[in-house]
């Protein structure tokens, strides 16, 4: 016959697995359902960013087409003409060149006549010569530049 001692102790820790067990059950639970919410959210969050880039690759894609271009006619560049288009906006050389898709400096080198744009920059910059100071202003809204009024 068993010692009334090690049956009292067995009996414990067989009671204790129990209840133990009934508690965990339910979190083993809650703990599964909280990882197919996370991995949900992580789907979600990923295929939310890609539509966020592929609409912005649009947006930056779909620039006004000037009407020298629609002509088939070349863009014509001058030095002089880009500083005083620049000026009649109102904008600054970096401003500028956020809508162009350069840097300032890259602006002010083309203003001095040390360098000049590519074709797809002459492009652009042929796009917005039909823009209007309000215009400008919007687009650099739309591209998330600050602007300095």
């Amino acid at each position: 016959m068993a010692n009334i001692g090690t049956l009292l102790k067995q009996e414990i820790a067989r009671l204790s697995r129990k209840q133990i067990r009934s508690e965990i059950g339910s979190m083993r639970k809650a703990s599964a359902q909280y990882r197919r919410d996370i991995a949900a959210l992580k789907r979600q969050s990923a295929e939310l960013t890609r539509k966020v880039s592929l609409l912005s690759g649009k947006v930056l894609a779909a620039r006004p087409v000037a009407s020298e271009e629609a002509a088939g006619k070349p863009v014509r560049f001058v030095p002089k003409g880009l500083k005083s288009h620049r000026d009649r906006l109102g904008l600054s050389a970096a401003e500028y060149g956020r809508l162009v898709g350069v840097s300032a400096q890259s602006i002010y080198n083309w203003e001095r006549g040390v360098a000049s744009p590519r074709a797809a920059q002459l492009s652009v910059l042929g796009a917005l010569r039909g823009m209007g100071k309000r215009e400008a202003r919007a687009r650099l809204e739309e591209l998330g530049g600050k602007t300095d009024e």
